[in-house]
């Protein structure tokens, strides 16, 4: 064996005993800890109840145990969370933020408030594929499409900030259709929505059907609440009969922006777990593989079940591409999304 592949092998050798030892020192850093889950929205709704389901079952999968904990801190949208993950929260692994996809475009479309790089962030995955829907509150008077688009005034619908579904979808309907809407913003999240609907302050909703199916399972029963479009190319399989995005939408140029920025960015990437820039690779290793195994863990799934959460995990990695496929969008096809969404300067 000549000098050159002893030193070859002696350094490959190294470097796997050097990454053992930092797997093992990441997986001794979580004893007696405590995770922090930040979830930018009001508690009640889809990303809170998603987040409280995830801190029960992620401590068995973490190694060492530690306790995981769940704090709100609403407000903007949910770029008071996301700015003070990547600018604020420690990169210690401990702090991981949860918070609508829909803000990484709005990165890309000059919105001031963003401050955040999210190609820098540790993307620890997202635990559902959602289906984004608008719903409506019968004391409207808007429960169908029909009646919607025979509204003799504008239909409100209550709203967040930009990079919401709450408020991107709306957008959308507003710039690429002739249904009478208007878009109310400055709510907290889908919880004070539902109550401002239920107030008959506003009408409905526009967001994913996953977060508010539970919240208005009786209201949906009752008939009081009405699905009145999915904006998906295929129905959900609990929403047959309802329309779909081509369904609402005729120009082929809206169809391609709902598409890319409430199928795409608002599905796959919508309730992403992130971890501020700088974070240690070993510890977002550690977190990713217990996401991973907690996804797959038959006492959440069980209690997903019974709560009809439905589970359809994005690895960590598959959110890297996510984010990188967002930063790749073509020129053209981003100043016409910028156009729609932009927010007002």
């Amino acid at each position: 064996m000549t000098r050159k592949i002893v030193l070859s092998t002696f350094a490959l050798l190294l470097a796997l005993a050097l990454s053992g030892v930092a797997a093992h020192a990441a997986d001794d850093f979580y004893a007696g800890k405590t995770v922090r889950i930040m979830v930018a929205y009001s508690p009640g709704g889809g990303f809170d109840a998603y987040s409280r389901l995830l801190a029960r079952h992620l401590p068995r999968h973490i190694p060492g145990n530690p306790t995981v904990v769940v704090q709100n801190r609403p407000g903007a949208g949910g770029l008071i969370t996301a700015n003070f993950i990547y600018n604020k929260a420690k990169p210690d692994g401990l702090t991981i933020g949860h918070w609508v996809g829909g803000l990484i475009l709005q990165q890309y479309l000059g919105n001031k408030k963003v401050r955040f790089d999210a190609a820098k962030m540790g993307w620890v995955g997202a635990p559902v594929r959602i289906t984004n829907v608008c719903m409506t509150h019968k004391k409207s008077g808007v429960v169908d499409m029909a009646s919607w688009r025979a509204a003799k005034q504008p239909v409100k619908f209550g709203g967040s900030q930009p990079g919401s579904t709450l408020w991107d979808i709306p957008r959308i309907l507003i710039a690429h259709t002739d249904l009478p809407m208007r878009l109310i913003e400055g709510y907290g999240g889908t919880a004070p929505v539902r109550v401002a609907a239920e107030k008959g302050e506003v009408a409905g909703v526009c967001a994913s059907w996953e977060g508010l199916k539970n919240p208005w399972a009786a209201q949906l029963a009752s008939g009081d609440v009405r699905v009145l479009a999915q904006f998906v190319d295929k129905p959900h399989s609990e929403l047959a009969g309802i329309p779909l995005t081509n369904d609402v939408i005729k120009s082929d140029v809206g169809r391609q922006v709902m598409n890319i920025v409430i199928r795409d960015i608002g599905g796959a990437l919508n309730r992403p777990y992130s971890l501020p820039p700088g974070t240690p690779k070993d510890r977002l290793m550690v977190l990713r593989r217990a996401f991973d195994a907690t996804m797959k863990d038959p006492e959440l799934l069980a209690e997903a079940k019974k709560s009809r959460f439905p589970i359809t995990p994005v690895s960590g990695e598959d959110v890297d591409e996510l984010v990188a496929g967002v930063a790749g969008l073509q020129p053209e096809l981003l100043a016409t999304i910028k156009k729609t969404f932009a927010p007002k300067k």
